[in-house]
């Protein structure tokens, strides 16, 4: 059975340790000005089993909400091969300090499964979430999918894939996968392009081992292949000295939604790497993502609704 537990955010926040405590700038002290929020969390929820491994996610929601609030999907990265949800807290303040529902997902990575499990996996938490989002409170129309480096690309595929990659197949069912927005924080949009050539990057070969069909494997698992005018609003963040996921991804990924006509931002760093961007260059992006957010989510089809006391 799982485990329902109620906490007040602000114990969470106090386990990230005093970088957060004592940050000076307005805007990192504004996220952790959640103390007085309390949430459901549902930890460990299984979403699907396969192979013989639970995936699991964790389901936060917004007790103090009158109607179904957004939901975040958020997907880890660690480039296929390594990482877990459970560091991933830091990334989710921002949503919390709105009210948001949030889902923290779980995949199979290389050492469990090779490409393209991690992708089958999360289009599957995907239909779980709109699936359950009358039993949770979630408002199916306003779901946004997020993740940082490969948590990035399994976020386009999340979102961009249609029926017809046939990675689908592992979690059968009538709803349509459909998200509102797409949050691509410096991930991969080309796998064809880190797998091999000048760009190839160890990672990628990790995750597609010795499969035999890996030039279709990564054209399957490519968000840049799946673009078309049915796409959902993509706003990427990317550091244009990136050397570990390459900036090039996130220009041609613009270029590509451009010319489909889909509504996108690229947010370039100038100078970022992958990642570890400055407190500034983090906040200034999350301005720049909120606006895109605001411009771009559907408005609630109900009343409005409460977020958590305290903001």
């Amino acid at each position: 059975m799982t485990r329902v537990v109620v906490l007040h955010v602000a114990l969470l926040v106090g386990i990230l340790g005093t970088a957060l405590c004592q940050a000076q700038d307005s805007g990192t002290n504004r996220w952790a000005e959640i103390a007085a929020n309390k949430y459901t969390v549902q930890p460990d929820v299984v979403y699907g089993v396969q192979n013989n491994y639970p995936l699991k996610l964790d389901l936060w929601t917004n007790n103090s909400a009158k109607s179904p609030v957004p939901t975040l999907i958020y997907i880890h990265g660690g480039g296929w091969i390594y990482g877990d949800r459970t560091g991933t807290l830091p990334f989710l303040l921002p949503y919390f300090e709105r009210g948001w529902n949030i889902v923290n997902v779980e995949y199979r990575m290389a050492p469990v499964s090779l490409a393209p499990a991690a992708v089958e996996d999360c289009r599957c938490a995907l239909r779980w979430v709109i699936r359950n989002a009358k039993r949770y409170n979630l408002d199916a129309t306003r779901i946004v999918v997020s993740g940082h480096s490969a948590g990035g690309h399994l976020s386009l595929t999340t979102a961009l894939l249609d029926p017809s990659a046939g990675l689908d197949v592992e979690c059968p069912g009538d709803e349509i996968l459909k998200v509102a927005v797409v949050v691509n924080w410096y991930g991969i949009s080309d796998v064809a392009d880190v797998l091999a050539g000048p760009n190839k990057k160890n990672y990628a070969e990790e995750w597609f081992g010795s499969i035999a069909n890996r030039d279709e494997i990564a054209k399957k698992t490519s968000p840049i292949n799946f673009v078309s005018k049915n796409s959902p609003p993509v706003i990427s963040i990317h550091g244009d000295q990136d050397d570990v996921v390459p900036y090039g991804n996130s220009v041609r990924l613009h270029k590509a939604l451009d010319a489909a006509g889909v509504p996108n931002e690229l947010v370039t760093i100038r100078g970022g790497g992958h990642g570890h961007f400055s407190d500034s260059e983090t906040l200034r992006a999350f301005d720049r993502v909120w606006a895109f957010i605001d411009a771009h989510l559907p408005q609630a089809p109900t009343a409005s609704t409460t977020p958590p006391s305290g903001f």
